[in-house]
């Protein structure tokens, strides 16, 4: 019998009872229904993946390919990642802290968001296992990913999304030619719906039956800011939550650098950060609980609008084991944290972004991230998908006729005001 390759892959595992699967398109146990995920040969990875191999390696999430889970190499998405880590000065000096960084995934390639780095090792893996069709839920991002993706691998691709997405997102999607499907429902409701569909359906749902590998390509973001860091952990690191996977990814990402010996070992915290209309995991680490209640979403920031997420219970038990903590922000607030990174940094963030920064604004204030540490933000996405959010708020071009006259006079006055 021909022995299967798996790469560096071993098993799916169930992260609450510990039962492996074999390595198909499953994402949860058939014991106690818990979370599989996926399972590698460390050892064997660590006799391979060194600084040195890593950095001579292109400049993209696939230089740790050993610890992303493909069998061979990858097929789509290939120039995915190593995007900039910005020393943000001006930005630590607004927000009170010593250094701070910021890790922009708002100029991600193809579709400017993280959802690149998941949907790239999903598509590539639902390829090896031989899918020609891929799907999936989604607040925006996603489905811009996987419709972007799936056409450039030539992928059949259905995304469901719901019906009051943002009008960019929804054109970011259409523009590639994919199924489309609008659902008159929240995200909660649209995910029900394609778990429905995947059970019937021999499709690859990248965040459902694919799901294992899916979540994996979140860590590369933890992998990237480490390396340029010169490998170093960082003292604190603040991630906006929706299911609460990113958090949990770049944390174990962290976790597997400090294993290979890639990294020392050293204290750091993870926190997390939602928006008020949508903040189950926030509201439950404040309050002390290991568990969080479903809400209803009602917020601008619909890409983090997801009321029962997948991800939460594990998210609330790294913010405990790492000393970190959550909070979360108004939809103004989202709003003055947009426009505090873009004028101080020149980046211009959706409203992910903008909950990213008005959280650690309020951690900073409150003593969870001391002001004389370190920290980086995550921004996974740009502002020019959620212009909706920001429109009519951040002010409005000053109209004149074609007259030095004019000019002169508008630029008096306006000296005038800021005196």
């Amino acid at each position: 019998m021909t022995k299967i390759d798996n790469g560096y892959m071993q098993a799916l595992k169930c992260r609450e009872c510990g039962r492996e699967y074999p390595l198909t398109a499953n994402h949860v146990c058939e014991f106690d229904f818990g979370p599989l995920e996926v399972a590698y040969d460390y050892e064997r990875i660590g006799r391979n993946l060194t600084r040195e191999t890593a950095a001579s390696r292109p400049q993209s999430m696939w230089r740790y390919r050993e610890l992303l889970p493909v069998a061979k190499d990858p097929t789509v998405g290939l120039e995915v990642g190593y995007t900039p880590l910005v020393r943000a000065d001006r930005l630590a000096k607004c927000l009170g802290i010593r250094e701070l960084w910021i890790k922009n995934d708002a100029v991600n390639y193809p579709t400017l968001s993280f959802k690149d780095r998941v949907v790239s090792v999903a598509l590539s893996r639902s390829k090896e296992l031989g899918y020609e069709t891929v799907a999936c839920a989604s607040t925006g991002n996603l489905a811009n990913s996987v419709a972007a993706n799936a056409a450039a691998a030539g992928l059949r691709a259905f995304v469901f999304i719901p019906a009051d997405l943002e009008q960019g997102k929804v054109v970011n999607s259409l523009v590639y030619n994919p199924e489309v499907i609008s659902i008159k429902g929240h995200y909660d409701e649209v995910n029900r719906l394609c778990a429905e569909i995947a059970g019937k359906y021999a499709w690859a749902f990248v965040n459902v039956n694919m799901r294992p590998y899916y979540a994996e390509g979140s860590k590369s973001m933890g992998f990237e800011i480490m390396e340029q860091l010169d490998w170093t952990v960082p003292r604190h690191t603040v991630v906006p939550m929706a299911s609460g996977s990113l958090l949990t990814k770049i944390h174990k990402g962290y976790q597997e650098f400090i294993r290979l010996g890639l990294v020392e070992s050293s204290p750091y915290c993870v926190h997390g950060a939602q928006a008020t209309g949508c903040s189950p995991i926030a509201v439950a680490q404040k309050a002390g609980l290991d568990f969080f209640k479903p809400v209803k979403p009602d917020t601008i920031a619909k890409s983090l609008a997801i009321g029962t997420p997948a991800d939460g219970f594990y998210a609330l038990k790294v913010m405990k084991e790492t000393g970190g903590s959550a909070d979360d922000v108004s939809d103004d607030e989202i709003r003055e944290g947009i426009r505090l990174l873009a004028e101080c940094e020149g980046i211009f963030a959706e409203t992910a972004g903008g909950v990213t920064v008005g959280v650690a604004k309020k951690l900073i204030a409150n003593g969870s991230i001391p002001k004389d540490d370190s920290a980086v933000l995550c921004i996974t996405g740009n502002g020019l998908k959620t212009l909706d959010a920001v429109a009519g708020h951040v002010g409005k071009a000053k109209e004149i006729r074609p007259s030095l006259r004019e000019f002169e006079a508008l630029l008096n006055n306006e000296e005038k005001i800021n005196r």
